[in-house]
């Protein structure tokens, strides 16, 4: 129960600011707009997912918003060449996975630290695609974009299928052995391999994982547009984390719940759009944001907890 306080203080926030929205901007609750909202944020919590995964076992990854650029042009091109979307979501699923497998091999096998692998990975994948595409978008085929849905169904199934994934990972990494043993690892990686678990292991496999839900997130951002655009993700990986730590995910690993990291990225998301209806100048989203992360991580080292 004692990480409980920590949610469900965000979730409060949370409902502050939609109840203060309620009141002085009603129109933020709009259907289709809000639907919008919803639908573009369901990518940012998949990845927000994977980089909770990595943080929880004590590590770090800044690379996932590179690895969303390459693996939505990726697709893009697969879906230019006429391949069928069940081959196009299967070779960018396993692009994703090779992508995150890289980055947890360097790090478990070699031992590197994981801010300079995925400092690097992210700066190698990002200009390597500069240099491949030159600004230049990927035009998607007829009937990809929602899947051959109008647009508020496809936005209803983006959306579910993001709830639906993010419960399941909810569920693993509380029950599941797997999701037990990032824990241990994150609270101590030596008592965890004296216990019998395999330290190396279990970070490569949240490197990995990462990269697959990074690789699902960039096909959730190809369908919702006509264009794949090679500078998507730029950015990515800073509001994942921040979700995550706003959320209540300790840096210092071994504690956090990944309800708390949806109740974060909607903390987060909410905020520009509430500045636009309350007629607040767009720029002080950044600040805000700024504002609620270093709350969030005061509050932690408040309770006598390293954030």
């Amino acid at each position: 129960m004692k990480a409980w306080p920590r949610e469900l203080s965000v979730g409060l926030a949370l409902a502050a600011l939609l109840g203060a929205l309620a009141v002085f901007a009603p129109g933020f609750f709009a259907g289709p707009p809000l639907l919008s909202l919803a639908a573009r944020e369901a990518p940012v919590l998949l990845v927000a997912c994977g980089a909770a995964m990595v943080i929880v076992c004590r590590q770090i990854d800044i690379s996932s918003g590179s690895q969303f650029a390459v693996v939505s042009v990726a697709a893009g091109l697969l879906a230019a060449e006429g391949w069928p979307p069940a081959a196009v979501a299967a070779a960018a699923l396993v692009l994703g996975t090779t992508l995150g497998a890289l980055n947890g091999l360097l790090v478990a096998g070699l031992g590197l630290p994981s801010i300079v692998v995925t400092l690097a990975t992210m700066v190698t994948w990002r200009e390597g695609l500069r240099w491949w595409r030159q600004g230049a978008f990927v035009n998607l085929p007829d009937g990809l974009q929602w899947l051959g849905l109008d647009q508020t169904a496809g936005q209803w199934t983006l959306i579910a299928a993001a709830l639906g994934l993010f419960t399941l990972l909810a569920i693993a990494s509380r029950h599941l052995a797997a999701g037990r043993h990032l824990y241990a690892v994150g609270s101590d990686a030596e008592a965890a391999r004296l216990a019998g678990i395999r330290p190396a292991a279990v970070t490569f496999g949240a490197f990995t994982l990462a990269g697959a839900l990074t690789a699902l997130a960039a096909l959730m951002n190809v369908i919702q547009s006509p264009q794949v655009d090679p500078k998507s993700g730029t950015g990515l990986e800073l509001k994942a984390i921040a979700a995550v730590v706003v959320g209540g995910v300790a840096i210092a690993g071994g504690r956090g719940r990944l309800a708390g990291v949806l109740l974060g990225l909607l903390l987060l998301a909410t905020v520009a759009p509430a500045l636009t209806h309350l007629r607040i100048e767009a720029h002080w989203e950044k600040a805000i944001q700024g504002a609620i992360i270093l709350l969030a991580v005061a509050a932690e080292r408040a309770r006598g907890r390293p954030a």
